[in-house]
């Protein structure tokens, strides 16, 4: 005699992005994921960057004009940003390394001083590079 197969139990499904609202904490972890994945790129750029000025003044040239062109300025603009928004994001993360900065109101100031500091010094880096540039 055959016994009477149970009734599949339905699976818990997890919560995800779709349950979530996003908050910035959410959203600040997630940023610093991808800008430490969008380094590896930038970093071939500069990679690409230095083995054209060591293959001579043509291959320099070259790479020059790319990287000079409105595209080519706004991904090293990008890129600037990403690698000083991942650094700040390190900052944060080795001062919670020190047991410090675990309180809501403290995350909300490291999460938007990151941010904010990101944001800020990109744009003073680049201020600082077109007036070395044309002076």
């Amino acid at each position: 005699m055959d016994s009477p197969k149970a009734a599949p139990r339905a699976r818990p499904l997890s919560p995800h992005l779709q349950i979530y609202r996003p908050v910035l904490s959410m959203v600040m972890s997630i940023v610093h994921r991808i800008t430490g994945a969008a380094l590896y790129g930038g970093t071939a750029l500069v990679a690409i960057w230095l083995v054209s000025a060591a293959s001579g003044p043509s291959a320099f040239a070259m790479a020059q004009t790319v990287y000079g062109s409105i595209i080519g300025q706004l991904i090293l603009f990008l890129y600037t940003w990403t690698l000083i928004h991942h650094a700040l994001g390190g900052v944060r993360h080795l001062i919670w390394d020190t047991g410090r900065g675990f309180e809501l109101q403290q995350r909300e100031f490291l999460y938007r001083l990151t941010l904010g500091g990101s944001i800020t010094l990109t744009i003073v880096v680049w201020i600082a590079a077109l007036l070395l540039r044309g002076a």
